[in-house]
């Protein structure tokens, strides 16, 4: 009993000091890439953003998207427009809300 009692004890040791053996049937592999209905979803709201966008007029659509892409600050574009700052906040908003409306039900 004292022989099978210290066999097991070292193979307790010997599995914990080279790691524990995993057999292949017991990992899980998880995919973490988004379904093809979530790429497909996606592509469409892109699409959809990109004709809300094209209905904007140009200076709406270039203020808008230097502050929202470009990280530029209201400040920034006001002054490479030519525009006081609460120009360019009227533009942004503008945007925002036509953007938000056309883009409902996405």
């Amino acid at each position: 009993m004292r022989a099978a009692l210290n066999l097991s004890i070292d193979a307790h040791r010997s599995r914990l000091a080279r790691g524990e053996e995993v057999m292949l049937e017991d990992v899980v592999l998880v995919d973490t890439r988004p379904s093809a209905e979530a790429v497909l979803l996606a592509r469409e709201r892109v699409a959809r953003l990109s004709v809300c966008l094209g209905r904007l007029n140009d200076k709406t659509r270039a203020i808008f998207l230097a502050h929202r892409v470009d990280g530029m600050t209201y400040q920034q574009i006001a002054k490479l427009h030519g525009l006081s700052v609460s120009s360019v906040e009227k533009h942004v908003a503008k945007a925002v809300m036509l953007v938000t409306g056309w883009m409902e039900g996405w």
